[in-house]
C-alpha cells in the first residue's frame, strides 16, 4: 500500500477526532434526524430551533478541544489562549441551556402533530447531547487549568463555572439575551444584571433558580466524572 493510500485514513481520523468525538457526532446526528423526521411528517418548523441550540452548545466544546490541542503542543498562555478562554466562558452556558428546552413539551411550541413519546425522545436527545458537550468541555478546561487537583481546588474551579452557567441560562431563557449580546448590546445586558444584583429581594426567583441550577449542574458533572472513573 503506497503512502498516498495510507494518508487517506489518517486524514479521516484527524477530521473525525477521537472515538468520543465520533460518538458525539453520531448522537447529535440522531437528534437532528429526529427533527428532520418531524419536519417532514408535520410540514412545520416547530422544533427547528433545537438544532441551532445544539450548535451553540457545541461551540464551547470546540473551543475547549482547540485549547486542549494547544496545550498538548506546549503552546503558552498568550493573548490567543486568554481570548479563547473568555469566549469559552461566554458560550459554556449554552451547553446547559438546552435543559430548559424540556419546557417545550407542554407549551405552545408543541403542536400535538406527533406522538408525545416522539417529542419527548427528540427533546431528551438534545438535552443529553447538550449535557455531554457541557460536561466534556468543562472537563477539558479543568485538565488544562488544574493538571493537579484536590477536591477543594476542583470545587473552586467547578462551582464558579457552574454558577455563571446557571446565571447565563437564566439570562438566556427569561431575559432573552444571547451570548454575543455582551458585545452587541452590553449596556442593556449589564443594566439588567445590575438590577438583579442591586435589588436581590425583588429578584428572589432569579437567584433561587441560579442557586438550584448551579448545584444541579455541579452534581451532574461530579457524578458523571466519578462514574467515568468507576467504569475504567
Amino acid at each position: 500500500m503506497n503512502k498516498q493510500a495510507l494518508a487517506i485514513p489518517q486524514k479521516l481520523s484527524r477530521i473525525l477526532g477521537t472515538e468520543m468525538d465520533r460518538l458525539l457526532l453520531l448522537s447529535m446526528l440522531f437528534s437532528c434526524l429526529l427533527v428532520a423526521a418531524r419536519l417532514i411528517h408535520t410540514e412545520r418548523l416547530t422544533f427547528i430551533f433545537l438544532i441551532w441550540n445544539l450548535f451553540l452548545a457545541y461551540v464551547p466544546y470546540f473551543i475547549s478541544t482547540s485549547l486542549t490541542r494547544r496545550a498538548e503542543r506546549g503552546a503558552g498562555r498568550g493573548l490567543a489562549w486568554w481570548t479563547l478562554s473568555f469566549f469559552w466562558l461566554l458560550f459554556i452556558p449554552n451547553s446547559f441551556y438546552i435543559i430548559t428546552d424540556l419546557y417545550h413539551l407542554g407549551d405552545l411550541y408543541n403542536d400535538r402533530q406527533m406522538p408525545q413519546w416522539f417529542d419527548l425522545a427528540m427533546i431528551l436527545s438534545f438535552v443529553w447531547n447538550g449535557l455531554l458537550l457541557g460536561v466534556l468541555s468543562v472537563r477539558q478546561m479543568e485538565r488544562i487549568i488544574l493538571p493537579r487537583q484536590t477536591l477543594t481546588t476542583e470545587l473552586l474551579f467547578l462551582y464558579p463555572v457552574m454558577w455563571l452557567s446557571a446565571l447565563g441560562v437564566y439570562i438566556g431563557r427569561y431575559l432573552r439575551f444571547n451570548s454575543w449580546d455582551i458585545v452587541t448590546d452590553p449596556f442593556r445586558l449589564l443594566r439588567d444584571i445590575a438590577m438583579m444584583v442591586i435589588h436581590p429581594l425583588r429578584h428572589q426567583n432569579t437567584w433561587d433558580m441560579v442557586f438550584c441550577f448551579s448545584i444541579l449542574m455541579t452534581l451532574i458533572y461530579l457524578m458523571m466524572k466519578r462514574i467515568s472513573k468507576a467504569l475504567t
